[in-house]
C-alpha cells in the first residue's frame, strides 16, 4: 500500500491532472468532414420530394460588432415571388461609391464628417446623394446626428452578395 508519503504525492498527482484538465480551455469541436458539410445539413432538413432551397448564413466581427445571421428559402417560394420588387434594392448597390460607403460604414466610419473625408467619393452632395439612396434601398440606417450603420439584419446578406457577385 506504500508509505503515508507516496500515497500523498500519488493523490497531490492525481488532483494536479483533475485541475489541469478542468481548467483546460476546452477543445474546439472537429469541423465537420467534407467540403459540403452546410448543404448536407440543409438536404437533411428538407423533404426528399421537393424542389429545395437556398441558404444562406454567416457570423461576422466586424469594427468592435458580432453578426450571426442566417436565412433560407424554398427554391418554390423564390420562383412564385416577383423579382421585380428587388430591383431598386439591388440597383442601390450598383455603384462603386455606394459600395465603399457600405464598407466604411461596415468598417466603423459612420459619421457623415467622417465619410466625407474619403478621397474619390466626390462632393459633399454627391455623398449625401448616395447615402440617401442606399439607405432608402434599406442597406442603410440612420443611427442620429449624420450618423450611419448597416441594419444587422442586412450585414450578411450584403457580404452574401457581395461573395456571389465575385465569383
Amino acid at each position: 500500500m506504500g508509505t503515508m508519503e507516496e500515497r500523498l504525492a500519488a493523490l497531490e498527482a492525481q488532483v494536479a491532472t483533475l485541475t489541469e484538465h478542468l481548467t483546460a480551455t476546452p477543445a474546439t469541436p472537429p469541423a465537420p468532414e467534407g467540403a459540403f458539410w452546410a448543404l448536407d445539413g440543409l438536404k437533411q432538413r428538407l423533404p426528399a420530394d421537393g424542389t429545395g432551397a437556398v441558404l444562406y448564413t454567416g457570423t461576422v466581427r466586424v469594427a468592435d460588432q458580432h453578426y450571426d445571421w442566417q436565412y433560407g428559402r424554398t427554391v418554390d417560394d423564390l420562383l412564385a415571388a416577383d423579382w421585380t420588387e428587388l430591383a431598386s434594392t439591388l440597383s442601390a448597390l450598383a455603384h462603386p461609391v455606394r459600395l465603399r460607403l457600405l464598407r466604411e460604414v461596415l468598417g466603423g466610419r459612420q459619421s457623415t464628417s467622417e465619410l466625407a473625408e474619403i478621397e474619390d467619393l466626390g462632393t459633399t452632395g454627391q455623398l449625401h446623394h448616395h447615402l440617401r439612396q442606399i439607405t432608402a434601398a434599406g442597406w442603410l440606417r440612420s443611427a442620429g446626428r449624420g450618423r450611419y450603420a448597416i441594419p444587422a439584419e442586412r450585414v450578411v446578406p450584403l457580404l452574401a452578395i457581395l461573395t456571389a457577385a465575385g465569383r
